[in-house]
């Protein structure tokens, strides 16, 4: 068995979960609604104030989707209760990130700015000029729109100049060896 497909999902107060017949689970709680469809192989059942996962048999997909259905769902509840964040560094000289209204601009070295708009739940904090943190309730959603500002200038591994994540280590590289 899955260890992780085996594992109970706590449903906290506060939190409706909603399971259809073709395998549509909806998430309302104090931060918004999320709504997936998982595959038909696996049964979603709500015990009180648990949800499992089982799978119908130990075939070689259907394992996979056991661990990778309770994750998302797990994932669905911690997103409409306490929702996700991911944090961004900008480092370079003249390198910033700047909030204006519901838009981040970013200006990373190019002859023009970049504007990136806030949309499906997702928002940005900018508490400095070289940290972007990217707010949302769907793990999903905000994954995405952090890799979309890091692909904007990823860092090199020269100088490290870039976009990183906050936990992400860059490997550097020496550079030309002088005389």
């Amino acid at each position: 068995m899955s260890r992780i497909g085996r594992m109970p999902i706590t449903v906290p107060a506060g939190v409706d979960v909603t399971i259809a017949p073709d395998n549509t689970v909806t998430v309302k709680g104090p931060k918004g609604t999320l709504t997936q469809n998982f595959h038909a192989n696996m049964t979603i059942r709500r015990d009180g104030e648990t949800i499992l996962v089982e799978r119908p048999d130990d075939q070689k997909e259907n394992r996979a989707l056991h661990g990778l259905t309770r994750s998302l769902l797990n994932n669905m509840v911690v997103g409409v209760t306490e929702g996700y964040s991911k944090t961004l560094e900008i480092v370079g000289v003249g390198y910033r990130a700047a909030k204006e209204g519901k838009s981040l601009k970013l200006g990373l070295g190019y002859s023009h700015g970049i504007t990136i708009e806030e949309e499906n739940g997702i928002t940005y904090e900018v508490p400095n000029q070289n940290t972007i943190i990217v707010h949302g309730i769907s793990k999903e959603a905000v994954g995405q729109a952090a890799a979309i500002i890091r692909s904007k200038r990823p860092p090199e591994p020269y100088l490290g100049k870039g976009v990183k994540y906050a936990d992400e280590h860059i490997r550097r590289k020496a550079g030309k060896a002088g005389k």
